[in-house]
């Protein structure tokens, strides 16, 4: 069950409520595209987080007392080598440390809090908060808050995924307590353990062990040693650094791999997403096709391959139908038509949609922008020798999409 913000104030009038706009969503997806994640995944925990910390921010500083102490922990710019390795973020009003845990769950049952936020010396906090997204009804919850205290006390430990975790009926839910207490008690001295003083050979061993890694840690890997690399910002952010060096040249093996070979199409062999065009308009797409059929510039290609193209949830879940027909010429030459349609039984495209040509250096060859009411659009037929490279990218605003060619020398030539 789903409920709106207006109804969660009612039902938890002492639980913190804050809605989340559309602009503060966007902020946030911006502030973490500037910067640089190793996996899909990272870069998706660094959002949460980074939409957390900024709403969380937006409210505290509405109280002056609160706002005038307030710090990031440690610094804006070390926080995504934080954000790559771990789900969580630090703040401090004077000597006390808060850690926001954001959640995207749905069914808030448990909280879960990282092994590191608890039992690294340096980022053990006196406070952690529970904290829940809704995207899609654009709000944030607080449901409670515990202690490092209690954590040491009465969570349960998974070794699992490295988590302590306590259900949602043993946190404090009145943040109200959180603040009083802060301002009649002193800080209590956090017990932790100290952690191992690693070598510079020790270190080095464990980036290159850890620099392919992509979500899950090594099970070889002790956690004193990964707490000891992290609670280094020098070893840290080495880590960070080096997980973006990987990731960039693993992308670009990738890269090469998804390069599109035309010449292929005529034995009817097709990369991953594109079909032939009898296969891709099945009797689902029958209005499609016919649609496809009528026009003469299709027709007189001899291969045509077609692909459905995703534009994402920025975009309303927009999905559109990539068409590329071929022609051999006599010349050896590849004679190409692109167009764009759309699709899932929609009659036109999105206005200022475009289909633009790239060549091999990455030049804008050609460009069409769809207008309100246009069934398709399509780039002016073109030609391409053996052995070049382009590429056709689809852009709606922010997002672009790019699908990249090769055509090599057809057999017998």
């Amino acid at each position: 069950m789903t409920f709106e913000l207006d109804d969660l104030t009612i039902i938890y009038p002492e639980k913190l409520w804050l809605e989340l706009s559309i602009q503060e969503q966007k902020k946030a997806w911006q502030l973490t595209a500037q910067k640089l994640y190793s996996h899909t995944a990272t870069r998706w925990n660094a959002y949460l987080n980074c939409l957390c910390l900024n709403s969380f921010l937006t409210w505290l500083k509405e109280d002056p007392e609160l706002g005038d102490n307030l710090q990031v922990w440690p610094d804006y710019n070390q926080l995504p080598s934080f954000w790559e390795v771990v789900n969580g973020t630090a703040i401090t009003l004077g000597e006390t440390r808060l850690v926001l845990i954001p959640s995207e769950k749905s069914n808030f049952t448990e909280f879960r809090i990282p092994q590191e936020w608890v039992d690294i010396p340096n980022w053990a906090a006196n406070y952690y908060l529970a904290v829940q997204l809704n995207l899609d009804d654009r709000w944030l919850g607080v449901w409670g808050y515990t202690t490092h205290q209690q954590i040491r006390k009465e969570a349960k430990y998974d070794p699992m995924d490295r988590t302590y975790s306590l259900d949602q009926e043993e946190l404090i839910t009145d943040l109200n307590v959180m603040w009083v207490a802060r301002e009649v008690f002193s800080p209590k001295q956090l017990e932790v353990k100290s952690l191992p003083t690693l070598s510079s050979v020790e270190v080095e061993k464990l980036l290159d062990q850890l620099g392919e890694w992509a979500v899950d840690l090594p099970t070889d890997m002790s956690f004193e040693e990964w707490a000891a690399l992290l609670a280094s910002d020098e070893s840290r952010q080495h880590l960070y650094q080096r997980r973006l060096v990987n990731q960039k040249t693993n992308q670009v093996e990738r890269d090469r791999s998804l390069v599109n070979n035309l010449s292929q199409w005529f034995d009817n062999i097709f990369e991953a997403g594109w079909q032939s065009f009898d296969a891709f308009f099945s009797s689902q797409q029958k209005t499609l096709a016919v649609q496809f059929r009528n026009q003469t510039a299709l027709n007189e290609v001899r291969v045509k391959g077609a692909k459905l193209i995703d534009l994402g949830m920025q975009l309303g879940g927009t999905a559109v139908v990539l068409l590329i027909g071929l022609t051999s010429e006599w010349d050896e030459k590849f004679s190409i038509r692109v167009q764009l349609h759309p699709a899932n039984e929609e009659v036109y495209l999105p206005p200022h949609l475009k289909l633009i040509l790239v060549s091999g250096a990455g030049n804008i060859l050609q460009e069409v922008e769809s207008r309100c009411h246009d069934h398709f659009i399509q780039l002016k037929k073109f030609k391409s020798p053996p052995g070049k490279n382009f590429s056709i990218q689809i852009a709606l605003g922010d997002i672009s999409i790019k699908e990249d060619f090769v055509l090599e020398k057809l057999a017998g030539w």
